[in-house]
This record gives C-alpha cells, sequence and structure tokens, in this order.
C-alpha cells in the first residue's frame, strides 16, 4: 500500500538531521507517514518537482544548501515572504500547484523571541555569510528592528543584499576577513543593549574550513548563534562559550523551521513539550 510522505533535499544530503527530527514528531504523533533524505543535484531539480508534483502521495519537501534559491523558478507559486526573502526552503504541493515558502524566518527567530519582546537601548547582530540561510536571518532581524552588519567574502554583495531586503534600514557590509583580527572599539555595555553574532556559512562545518571570528569584536553579553548542525557544538560556539558568552545551536533553528514545515506536511503540531527528549535522540 501506498504511504504518505515528505523529505528532505539538497546536495550534499547524508548529514541533515530533518529525516530525524520529522520522524520522531510522526512517531509520537502516531502519524502514518515517512519522512526521508534526497540527495538532488542542481541539474535535476526540474526533472525531480516534475515527478513529485505527479505523486499522490507526496506532502512536499524541504530544501536545503544549494538549492533554496535554484528551486525557485520551478514553483508555481510564493508564499509571500518567501517572496520578499528571495529564498525558498519548503515546498508543498496546493491544489496540483507547487507553493514555496520559506520556514528559516520564524525558525531562526524562535529562539531569540524572549530576547525580541523585551525593550532595548539598542539592537544590533553581525552577521557573517551571504548565501540562502542569510537571507532569511536578514530579513528576519530586520523586522525585529535590529541593525545589521552584513559580512561576506565580497562586501559589494553584502551591501547589495542588504539593499534589496530592507532598503529603508541603515545596516553595514563589511569584509569577513574584517573579523578575523582583533579590535579594540570601545563597545556600549549598558545592560539594556542587544547584540547578535551569528555564524549564517558553512565555515566550520564538518569537512569545511574553520570559521574564524577574534571574540574582540563582540560587544560585553553577545549572544553567539551558529546555524551549523554539523558538528552542533561548534567551535566558534565553544570558544564564545569558554569567553563566557551566551550561544544558541544550529539544532534550535532546525527544530523552529521543522515545526512550521511540519505542518504544512502533515496537518498536524508537532509535540514541541518533547524537545528535551527530541535533543537527546539526536544526540545533542
Amino acid at each position: 500500500m501506498s504511504r504518505a510522505y515528505a523529505e528532505v533535499i539538497g546536495d550534499p544530503i547524508a548529514q541533515s538531521k530533518s529525516p530525524a527530527i520529522h520522524g520522531f514528531w510522526l512517531g509520537h504523533l502516531g502519524i502514518d507517514a515517512d519522512y526521508r533524505a534526497t540527495r538532488v543535484g542542481s541539474c535535476d531539480l526540474r526533472e525531480f518537482l516534475n515527478t513529485r508534483r505527479a505523486d499522490p502521495d507526496w506532502r512536499g519537501c524541504n530544501v536545503t544548501m544549494p538549492h533554496k534559491q535554484a528551486v525557485i523558478p520551478y514553483l508555481d507559486h510564493l508564499d509571500p515572504l518567501a517572496a520578499s526573502v528571495g529564498a525558498v526552503n519548503t515546498i508543498v504541493p496546493e491544489n496540483g500547484a507547487l507553493m514555496g515558502y520559506n520556514t528559516d524566518v520564524p525558525g531562526f527567530l524562535e529562539p531569540l523571541r524572549p530576547l525580541l519582546d523585551q525593550t532595548h537601548y539598542f539592537r544590533m547582530a553581525r552577521v557573517l555569510g551571504t548565501g540562502g540561510a542569510a537571507r532569511a536571518i536578514v530579513k528576519g532581524l530586520a523586522s525585529e528592528k535590529l541593525v545589521i552588519v552584513l559580512a561576506g567574502r565580497d562586501p559589494a554583495k553584502a551591501r547589495a543584499l542588504l539593499d534589496e531586503l530592507d532598503p529603508a534600514g541603515e545596516h553595514h557590509a563589511a569584509s569577513i576577513a574584517h573579523f578575523a583580527d582583533p579590535t579594540d572599539f570601545a563597545f556600549d555595555d549598558r545592560e539594556k543593549c542587544l547584540d547578535l553574532v551569528v555564524n549564517a556559512t558553512s565555515l566550520g562545518m564538518t569537512d569545511q574550513p574553520p570559521l574564524v571570528f577574534d571574540l574582540s569584536h563582540a560587544p560585553p553579553g553577545s549572544i553567539f548563534y551558529d546555524i551549523v548542525t554539523s558538528p552542533l557544538d561548534t567551535a566558534f560556539l565553544q570558544s564564545a562559550r569558554a569567553a563566557g558568552f551566551r550561544t544558541v545551536d544550529g539544532l534550535s533553528m532546525l527544530i523552529g523551521q521543522a515545526d512550521h514545515a511540519f505542518r504544512r506536511f502533515f496537518g498536524a503540531l508537532p509535540p514541541r513539550d518533547r524537545d528535551a527528549q527530541l535533543r537527546v535522540a539526536l544526540g545533542a
């Protein structure tokens, strides 16, 4: 008998924790469905989506590197948030059409929500990276009124990205190499300031070069957030924690974005009261 399923696509894909997350929720809710990981190369995206479109058991897919922007031409419609971000990480078949969503934005913001709901003298985020994940992060932080310093290998690309995503914002572009060297800048140390340092690159990921970030660029009280999930406790987070900074790991964003995707795939709310148990199951 046929069985409903969803999946995550990317290249590479073996490292994805999404099947374990969705499988955990499906099992605890008793939903007879499957969630799998499927490697799809860039040249195969069109054929893959056309094939899945015709499969009555397919409930949709999550999209990871390097396809979050590349899938857009093959979709019929974009949710307004996905359109404004310019990146898609969730595709759902709706009435015969393929709809693109971006659940990275609410997923990224979820662990920060208690802080974002407070009042601050000043809010700033140093975001490292200019890829598809960074697009969602910049859009989300701009919506929460943070001033953003976006750093990439090409500062001109970072500047263009800021101008595209939040043209009215007073943001700044920089070279990612700037943060590798020490600074003696005197930061505002008031308690009511919110400062984030976000790694939105693949640097520090398993089999990737390390992220070089000198901690002198982090204002007092900064929160370090790394979206890398393999390894979960990156050297970036370890060094920040050793220096007394608070940290947020990539599993927080991954679970948060998966929550929104799961609802669309399977029409049910995931059992978020079991997050601690889920983390143990994932080896966190």
